[in-house]
């Protein structure tokens, strides 16, 4: 290493967010904190409690005081911090379909102040995809919508209150993950929306979080050839300079989304994906979601003070990346510091949330068959998981309504495991139909319809996207959390 390269390695590591594997920090991780990493991310896997993670945070900290702690918490279907329980807030989709600006807010509040308790200092939320497509594999009810103007508005309030927790904000995936039926975990997905479209529908919400003062926006792995038809967003400098810095005016940090992605890491590799994004304009590179050792931060590392040295990625660009996650780190020592998280909430108020969530459709002259009074057979449809959800994460209503009803039975089918008849099991027992984005899944539409077409009688529960209500009573949470699973329990029980 000469005299005027000495400098690099630390500029390199100051806009790295690794992942790391356990719930106390590895040594390597520590050491790097003194040599310059600005920055960590959590994932399920390093959280047990909140106690364990503030535990964890304070060794960062006694390593680097201003360090970054990030963590991918939308607090619904997609919770690190709940990952073992679920999440005790319904989620996005079920705020959008209450619509009440000043409940998400709060709801947004709350967490920032659990999170903040914990020492987390950046969640890569709040999701402003306007979910325009109902196939979006990947989506779904991570947004608060399908109208542009319902999720700019709770975009903005959920920046507001997170912040007012005391935690950075992230609003993703830009310039817009709706309307794919790709999820860019496995390819790169294709917005073929014309400028217009784009300026009405997926760039209101960013409009709006910048508005709100979020700190930081999250690239999305999207190829928008309205926008620039040669590169996906988060390697593109027309979108992340020209359209996210000039046009929107961002001032803040933008962070890739993880660069071991497929949509990516297959066409430009790992290396060279991270150094042609810095070079578009990103300051910050998330990765360690499935890369979470020494030997891929050293890659990274590496192959950006290589790119400056050889001229591919210019050391001014690399140096306005580590001032950006400079400034963000000294935002969150502010907050920190001043004591903006304050007191929660109402501890409840994601139940609440919750509950105003929940919508019953009952067929033209039907009888509600609610409250059920006796125990009941619960039969739970299992799509393939979104692998933005963890796996461990418990979803379902089978719990919850045997808390309520004791004796009541729940059985779970994925596809292969559906008999004939479903809803067999039930006898002469009230029977519920539990499903998850019912219009996307052939095999799942077909088995209720068998279950309905022997017992018309059945509750259908839809925990994801109601796009098909069907059935003669219909119920939909419009999320999967736990909170939303003990709210879809209380209202076919009359327990509330």
């Amino acid at each position: 290493m000469t005299t005027t390269t000495g400098h690099l390695p630390a500029l390199a590591a100051a806009v790295l967010q690794p992942g790391f594997v356990g719930t106390t920090p590895p040594p390597w991780v520590c050491r790097w904190l003194g040599e310059g990493l600005g920055s960590v991310v959590l994932f399920a896997r390093n959280v047990v409690d909140t106690e364990q993670v503030a535990a964890l945070t304070a060794t960062l900290r006694a390593e680097r005081p201003d360090v970054i702690v990030a963590i991918d918490e939308e607090a619904g279907d997609v919770t690190r911090l709940e990952s073992v329980h679920g999440s005790s807030r319904p989620g996005n989709f079920a705020l959008g379909a209450v619509d009440d600006p000043a409940l998400t807010e709060a709801v947004a509040r709350d967490l920032g102040v659990e999170l903040a308790a914990a020492g987390i200092t950046l969640n890569y939320a709040p999701d402003a995809d306007v979910n325009s497509n109902p196939a979006n594999p990947v989506i779904g009810v991570r947004s608060f919508g399908a109208d542009p103007a319902l999720v700019a508005r709770h975009t903005a309030a959920w920046v507001r209150g997170l912040q007012a927790g005391g935690v950075a904000a992230c609003a993703k995936h830009f310039p817009g993950h709706g309307d794919t039926r790709v999820d860019s975990h496995h390819d790169l997905p294709r917005i073929t929306a014309d400028r217009d479209r784009l300026d009405a529908c997926e760039l209101a919400p960013f409009r709006a979080a910048v508005t709100a003062g979020v700190q930081a926006v999250m690239t999305g792995h999207l190829l928008v050839p309205a926008l620039d038809p040669h590169l996906p967003a988060t390697l593109s400098q027309r979108i992340l300079g020209g359209l996210l810095r000039d046009e929107l005016g961002f001032s803040g940090v933008v962070v890739t989304d993880a660069m071991e992605m497929r949509a990516v890491a297959d066409r430009y590799g790992f290396a060279g994906a991270t150094v042609r994004a810095l070079a578009a304009g990103a300051d910050a590179i998330c990765i360690g979601g499935e890369r979470a050792d020494e030997q891929a931060a050293h890659e990274l590392r590496d192959a950006i003070v290589a790119a400056v040295v050889s001229g591919e990625l210019p050391e001014e660009r690399l140096a306005e990346a580590a001032k950006r996650v400079g400034q963000l780190a000294a935002w969150t020592v502010t907050a920190r510091s001043a004591g903006s998280a304050g007191a929660r909430g109402a501890a409840d108020v994601g139940l609440v949330a919750a509950r105003r969530a929940v919508r019953i459709t009952a067929a033209p002259g039907t009888t509600v068959a609610l409250p059920l009074t006796r125990p009941a057979h619960v039969v739970e449809f299992e799509p393939l998981r979104n692998i933005a959800i963890g796996a461990e994460t418990p979803w379902g209503i089978g719990g919850p309504l045997g808390e309520l009803l004791p004796g009541t039975s729940t059985v779970r089918y994925a596809e292969p495991d559906v008999p004939a008849d479903p809803g067999a099991g039930a006898g002469a027992r009230p029977l519920v139909l539990v499903v998850r984005d019912l219009h996307r899944h052939d095999w799942m539409r077909a088995a209720v319809r068998r279950a309905l077409a022997a017992r018309p009688d059945a509750v259908v529960v839809e925990l994801g996207v109601p796009e098909l209500v069907t059935g003669a009573v219909h119920l939909a949470t419009h999320s999967a959390t736990r909170a939303s699973g003990q709210a879809a329990a209380e209202v076919l029980t009359g327990a509330r």
